[in-house]
């Protein structure tokens, strides 16, 4: 009976995994466990802590049932951030460990070496977000959408020129799922007409793309993408979300970005609907959200929270940084403003300000700061890139100097690690005044950022346990769950392929206008009726009165 049990469970992980090594090492494992000539105390012990290592993978791996085929999959990434990157890469590389075939279309430079995926990167450098300072956008966000127009046209009227481009739209019909970031992606949606796609929306639960699918979320509750309220919101702030929201909708997809990249799609592809119709066939939409760090929403059973899906345990660190963190004292500060806002695009004045608060530091510091930088104290420890995850989780991590990037919040609220945001564009000023709000630590405007008021909320957020105890308690919701985010995510997605597309998942509110969703033509008939009333009733009483006057004079 034990030996069939583990044989069940080796095939198990042959099938799920299809990883052959640890097949071979299981049933090595077995047979050691199970052979009679094993029977000192000691060789017993060491044949359980062998066995235990060998089954781990049986213990992770074995939460989703094996899938009933290996499936292609084709990921559509044309734009999309470094960071976001990771996003999608831990959803590929779950998918590709069940043995599915990815091929990816992206702007990145391919950095995954397993077997199971392929990725293309179609180098239009219009792009290249690494390219971007995003500083320049602090006092005006709003040219952002400046940007995303240029780069919309530029890939608009280059993706589908490039031969590799084609001959992946041309055989699309062979890939049983697609999947697309739904930001700043609409490009790619030629890809999914008459194919099941889902979404991944990176920036937690989008307003525009929620409101495709039928879901218009309530502004009263739901702070727009472009605004730092939190809840609940005064009548003023309700009323600015209002206004953001349907300003930033209109930019977007009404005048600056989607309709020169309709009319440049239409001409190469005059026979497609338009994109906000491709858009609407939607089956699934995985959301980088939890209803434990974020704002608790009515959510179709379309839309799934897999908040924190590309977060994982702590991972052992290279030494040098190992040693570096480990030798510290009194701890360490952790530096790092994300992938687009990168720390090189700093003015002098803000780098001057950053290196002589660090100087004034007990802890040693760790920046990740994209070119060489002369003059920095002994304290502090320069890298280009650094496995972010793995030193948030390092016990001796004290404090996490951040954008306010919600992957980035997503990670330091995963592994329990005070922050002080610095947010600059978009929804990082969202972001940060959250994560003040939930007791996190202090977000700091970079405008008013001096030696002094870093220095002090430095020593606060280090010293006053009260952050720590908040996000600790945060981070206990959240890992408080009967699966895991990435497993979620890819039952899912095997779901909408199992079902070829998953039309029951569908609400019905996708179909409808917005003034059918609003019930503005029946409350326009119930206003009309109510008006057609009093008028005919104000006549008739006037004609009455006129009547009875004209008899009372006779």
């Amino acid at each position: 009976m034990l030996t069939s049990h583990w044989s069940l469970l080796t095939l198990r992980i042959l099938v799920t995994r299809r990883d052959w090594l640890i097949f071979v090492r299981t049933n090595v494992c077995v047979f050691i466990c199970c052979h009679n000539s094993l029977h000192t105390w000691k060789i017993r012990k060491m044949r359980f802590l062998i066995v235990s290592m060998a089954l781990l993978p049986i213990i992770t791996w074995a939460t989703l049932p094996p899938p009933e085929g290996s499936y292609n999959i084709l990921f559509l990434l044309p734009y999309t951030t470094r960071s976001h990157r990771i996003l999608h890469m831990s959803l590929a590389t779950a998918l590709a460990d069940r043995g599915h075939k990815i091929t990816m279309l992206t702007n990145q430079i391919p950095s995954d070496n397993h077997p199971n995926i392929s990725e293309f990167t179609h180098n239009i450098k219009e792009t290249d977000i690494d390219a971007v300072n995003a500083f320049e956008y602090y006092e005006a966000p709003e040219k952002f959408l400046i940007l995303f127009r240029e780069t919309y046209n530029a890939l608009g009227k280059g993706l589908y020129q490039i031969q590799e481009v084609k001959e992946l739209y041309e055989k699309r019909k062979e890939f049983d799922l697609i999947v697309v970031d739904s930001i700043l992606n609409d490009v790619v949606y030629p890809f999914v007409h008459e194919m099941p796609f889902i979404t991944i929306t990176g920036l937690g639960a989008e307003e525009m793309h929620s409101a495709v699918m039928g879901n218009v979320l309530n502004p009263s509750y739901t702070v727009a993408l472009t605004v730092d309220f939190t809840i609940p919101m005064t009548l003023i702030q309700r009323a600015i979300n209002i206004l953001e929201s349907i300003k930033f909708a209109f930019f977007f997809r009404k005048w600056l970005c989607i309709p020169e990249l309709q009319a440049e799609i239409s001409k190469q592809f005059p026979n497609l609907p338009r994109l906000e119709e491709l858009e609407r066939n939607v089956s699934l939409s995985l959301l980088n959200t939890h209803y434990s760090m974020d704002t608790t929403q009515p959510l179709l059973p379309s839309q799934i929270e897999v908040g924190c899906m590309h977060c994982q345990p702590r991972r052992p660190l290279p030494q040098d940084l190992a040693q570096w963190i480990e030798e510290a004292e009194h701890g360490v500060i952790y530096f790092n403003l994300g992938s687009v806002t990168q720390g090189a695009f700093l003015t002098d004045e803000y780098r001057n300000i950053f290196l002589k608060t660090f100087a004034k530091m007990k802890q040693r510091i760790i920046w990740k700061f994209e070119k060489n930088l002369e003059g920095c104290p002994d304290n502090v420890l320069i890298r280009k890139w650094l496995p972010q995850q793995d030193i948030l989780a390092h016990p001796k991590v004290k404090v996490f100097i951040t954008h306010g990037g919600l992957l980035s919040s997503q990670e330091t609220i995963y592994h329990s690690t005070p922050v002080i945001p610095i947010p600059v564009f978009l929804d990082q000023p969202k972001v940060a005044a959250k994560m003040q709000k939930s007791g996190f630590g202090i977000v700091l405007k970079l405008k008013e950022l001096t030696v002094p008021l870093l220095v002090e909320t430095l020593n606060e957020v280090i010293s006053n346990p009260k952050y720590a105890q908040a996000i600790s308690q945060a981070s206990h919701l959240l890992h408080d769950q009967k699966e895991t985010p990435i497993d979620r995510a890819v039952w899912w997605t095997e779901y909408v392929i199992r079902h070829q597309g998953a039309p029951s998942l569908r609400c019905p509110g996708a179909d409808l206008s917005w003034i059918e969703y609003l019930c503005l033509d029946i409350l326009f008939l119930a206003h009309l009726v109510v008006f057609t009333f009093f008028w005919a009733a104000k006549n008739f009483l006037a004609i009455a009165w006129r009547v009875n006057m004209k008899e009372k004079k006779e």
